[in-house]
């Protein structure tokens, strides 16, 4: 029975890292299409230890002039683990003196912020930063 057991934790734990990751996947593609991110020109301000989930503070800034040729269209921010993996989207326009958004943001636990910044060119940029959580802030 402990063979048995052990066997189907094998099998089992591919797919549920896999089912985790699908819902992240599905909302990132919903934003940028099949654009792939290139890493780089984003800058992320958050605390590395936050001890209230529910009110984790966020801070922007894509390296952008945002002049009419060259701007950021949006930002988007992603949760790898939260119910909902899509946090938030903020549209910009060239008429911005520069492309930083603050907000503050819910976490259900430990997880990694994705951010991704769309170009009027088409680009995405990309950044991560790993955030711990003492005390979540989502409900399932």
């Amino acid at each position: 029975m402990i063979h048995r057991r052990a066997t189907l934790s094998l099998v089992l734990l591919p797919w549920l890292a896999l089912a985790e990751a699908e819902p992240l996947a599905e909302a990132i593609r919903a934003q940028i299409g099949d654009a792939e991110p290139e890493e780089g020109g984003i800058a992320l301000r958050t605390p590395t230890i936050a001890e209230n989930g529910g009110q984790v503070p966020l801070t922007v800034l894509v390296d952008s002039p945002q002049t009419a040729a060259e701007h950021v269209t949006a930002i988007h921010v992603f949760a790898t683990r939260n119910p909902t993996p899509g946090v938030a989207t903020f549209r910009l326009t060239p008429l911005l003196a520069r492309a930083e958004v603050q907000t503050r943001i819910r976490l259900a636990e430990h997880q990694a912020i994705i951010v991704l910044a769309q170009m009027n060119d088409g680009t995405v940029r990309r950044a991560t930063a790993e955030i711990r959580v003492t005390t979540g802030g989502c409900l399932s």
